[in-house]
């Protein structure tokens, strides 16, 4: 939920703020049955980068209408036709290399970033272990940590709504919606539930659609 802000240059505290908003909406709309959390989708980040760059970021945030659309019409299909559409249209065979694609693309960025923690553990340790040495031998100037606000607001950007933006984004729905369909199966084999058939398949694409 924080890593992709970071790699798409959106507020890391705005996504959480976010995440939480859709979380609840989405546990409305599913009568609290799913244990979901709905944080950021690492299938959005090259998309959000390219739509940044045509159309800036407040183009991009309304190309999410298109993505939430999507999202819309795949739950009134699903509530109309039944799970065997989705089956129909998303099987296993699309659902599993679309899944593992999402991850092997961002492999290298993982293992960059994991190369770079390693080489700031030290860093961290020493700040650390000397703060606490500083504490105990020393005066600490704590004013900073006193006058620091307790509680600080997303940096929010407003949506400037186009159509090219958001035809841009509807087709990048599609790998999000077969992610979301694997995520719920997997939910369902953790918990031991079929959470398709209760609350629905089409509930669950409904609550991450208003999510979006």
């Amino acid at each position: 939920t924080v890593l992709v802000p970071l790699l798409v240059g959106l507020d890391p505290s705005t996504a959480l703020f976010t995440a939480g908003i859709g979380t609840l909406l989405f546990h409305l709309v599913t009568k609290g049955k799913v244990p979901i959390f709905l944080g950021s989708s690492f299938a959005f980040i090259a998309p959000i980068i390219k739509a940044t760059e045509l159309y800036g970021l407040a183009g991009t945030l309304s190309g999410m209408v298109g993505v939430a659309m999507v999202y819309f019409v795949m739950s009134a299909l699903v509530k109309w036709q039944g799970i065997r559409l989705i089956e129909r249209l998303f099987p296993p065979v699309v659902i599993g290399p679309v899944i593992i694609l999402i991850g092997l693309s961002l492999a290298g960025t993982g293992v960059n970033m994991a190369k770079g923690l390693l080489k700031l553990i030290p860093i961290f340790c020493g700040i650390i272990v000397g703060y606490i040495a500083a504490l105990i031998f020393y005066d600490v100037d704590m004013s900073g940590v006193r006058n620091a606000a307790w509680l600080g607001f997303p940096q929010f950007v407003f949506p400037q709504f186009s159509w090219e933006p958001i035809l841009f984004m509807m087709p990048v729905a599609i790998a999000p919606v077969i992610e979301h369909i694997g995520d719920v199966y997997v939910v369902n084999t953790v918990t031991g539930k079929d959470y398709v058939k209760d609350p629905g398949l089409h509930r669950t694409l409904l609550g991450d659609g208003l999510a979006c």
